[in-house]
């Protein structure tokens, strides 16, 4: 009987793509934490996907292209507030 270790997927592409999405809830200064912490996290992530054990590299590519999106929708949201 042979006993294999399935991949598991990185709580730090978890978390960054849940910090993404919260990143377009929230208004400009917490929209840009989320979207920095989901950048952060991503990258993370990825290193982390590098091993044969860990699974999530495309969850965390994922994170960090919306991150990208969340950083300029929180500047336009800070822009739209100001004025």
């Amino acid at each position: 009987m042979s006993s294999q270790n399935k991949a598991s997927v990185s709580t730090a592409s978890i978390v960054a793509i849940v910090a993404a999405i919260l990143s377009f809830n929230f208004g400009a200064f917490f929209g840009l934490i989320f979207a920095g912490v989901a950048l952060v996290s991503g990258v993370i992530g990825i290193l982390l996907a590098q091993s044969s054990k860990i699974r999530g590299g495309l969850i965390s590519l994922t994170a960090i292209g919306l991150s990208f999106i969340g950083i300029i929708a929180a500047v336009i949201k800070f822009i739209m507030w100001v004025f």
